[in-house]
């Protein structure tokens, strides 16, 4: 089948929801994945951060087969080898809390809102979050992600969220009154521009719960499973949250999310007060599974640290050939290009070249690699940046 045929079979047969580049994606290797029309490309943003140990792990693979040939799917009320596993894997690279599994981050996050209400007492029904954030499509995190262009066309949102300014603490407490049940917060913000939580504000946001009996959430759905160089973004301060929902890279490109809290308030689900069909399935968990080991196996955690600073210095070097770069920021392998002008363009022509970044927020761009990237696949992918900023 060419280009154009995949093409007009989307155009008569699948809703038109997002905006899509005319090219057929049909295989993915490590860093690189190539079109129908055999054009390779350099993936510096593969998979809106879900395959962040490469496209097509030999490990994963390996465990999806495997686990095809022996139980896909079996529904949650029996026990299933695959899910305790994975569970008890989280739970040691975390807090020690324990896990809800379902397909996605906005459903992650959903379990999270739900569980914090069930959690604290009664009258407690408000939930804090903070401008630019991004939380999901459902009703609830669509309402929680506080852009107002995410808003348009679902008026009037759910009741009961509050948004105040991104790492301001007093915004934080003038808001935090008797009826919030949780803060849900992004440790670093990702659609909202690579924008990294201070220290400070997490600690006030973990004061203040302490303080007045609600939960601290922490949206890890892009921030999780190693990309900042700890398996979660909140292990680079000095707090723990009382849940931290994950999805994106936990896969390694299949599809799954998990919510882990903590056992006091773990113990508040019970059954009939949520669930997911396919949450948990065996072969979303296997994968998971196989994504943790590979992460240890090739001590990808250490290479998003030694990766991360080479790539923030290379890019950091562009700023003084290029006027149009302000800064960058972020920690490990999200990596955000603040510009002074909008960035679709540059987007547009390094995908032309062969290279696949991301523009968010009109003017930063997202420079997001696996964790298995090199520093040849690095230079390869700044160098050819360098070379389209050169031409304004």
């Amino acid at each position: 089948m060419t280009t154009q045929e995949t093409i007009e079979l989307f155009k008569k047969y699948v809703i038109a929801n997002y905006g899509r580049l005319p090219r057929v994606m049909v295989k993915g290797e490590g860093c690189y994945m190539w079109d129908a029309d055999g054009n390779k490309i350099l993936d510096m943003f593969p998979g809106w951060a879900v395959s962040g140990i490469g496209h097509c792990h030999p490990k994963v693979v390996e465990a999806i087969r495997k686990q095809a040939g022996e139980l896909i799917h079996v529904d949650n009320t029996f026990y299933s080898e695959p899910q305790g596993r994975l569970a008890q894997m989280l739970s040691e690279r975390g807090f020690g809390g324990k896990c809800f599994f379902c397909n996605s981050g906005a459903e992650a996050n959903e379990g999270a809102l739900k569980l914090s209400r069930l959690y604290t007492a009664q009258g407690k029904y408000k939930f804090i979050t903070c401008e630019g954030s991004f939380h999901g499509r459902t009703f609830a995190t669509v309402t929680a992600t506080a852009q107002p262009k995410y808003h348009e066309g679902f008026l009037p949102l759910l009741p009961g969220f509050v948004y105040i300014p991104f790492n301001d603490v007093a915004a934080l407490e003038a808001a935090f009154t008797d009826e919030v049940a949780a803060v849900l917060v992004e440790p670093i913000q990702g659609e909202g521009g690579i924008n990294v939580a201070s220290p400070e504000f997490l600690r006030a946001i973990r004061r203040l719960c302490d303080e007045k009996g609600a939960v601290m959430i922490l949206d890890e759905v892009q921030t999780g499973i190693g990309r900042t160089g700890k398996w979660f973004a909140y292990q680079h301060s000095d707090i723990e949250p009382d849940i931290i929902t994950m999805a994106k890279a936990l896969g390694g490109g299949v599809a799954i999310g998990a919510m882990m809290a903590r056992e006091e308030i773990a113990a508040c689900l019970v059954p009939g007060k949520h669930a997911s069909t396919f949450g948990g399935n065996c072969l979303a968990c296997a994968a998971g599974i196989a994504t943790i080991e590979a992460i240890e196996e090739g001590s990808l955690l250490q290479q998003a640290v030694e990766m991360g600073q080479y790539a923030q210095q290379r890019l950091r070097a562009l700023k003084e050939k290029h006027s149009v770069i302000d800064h960058v920021r972020g920690i490990g392998l999200m990596i955000g290009i603040q510009l002074t002008r909008p960035g679709a363009g540059y987007v547009a022509k390094c995908l032309e070249r062969g290279l696949r970044i991301n523009c968010t927020h009109d003017s930063v761009i997202r420079f997001m690699p696996p964790m298995i990237v090199t520093k040849e696949q690095i230079d390869e992918a700044v160098n050819l940046f360098d070379s389209v900023l050169a031409e304004g």
